[in-house]
């Protein structure tokens, strides 16, 4: 018995479906119902703004650095 293109598309299909039925509602089964747990601290103290300040003054020192030694190349040599 040969499976023509359209009967295989509708078996591949049905499986894809009950893949995806499956996959969404078998979790639920066994998940239990706990209370949320409480949001944690925050976790920053300012060290990670102090760093994202160190870095963009690093790149402007590269940028004025990059600028001024381009000025000092003298053109035509």
């Amino acid at each position: 018995m040969a499976i023509n293109g359209s009967s295989s598309k509708v078996v591949c299909g049905f499986f894809a479906a009950f893949a995806l039925i499956f996959s969404i509602f078998l979790p639920t089964v066994h998940a239990q119902q706990q209370p949320f747990a409480p949001a944690p601290a925050p976790a920053s103290d300012g060290t990670t703004i102090d760093q994202g300040i160190a870095y963009v003054l690093m790149l402007l020192a590269l940028a004025v650095t990059y600028l001024i030694h381009v000025a000092d190349v003298p053109i035509g040599v």
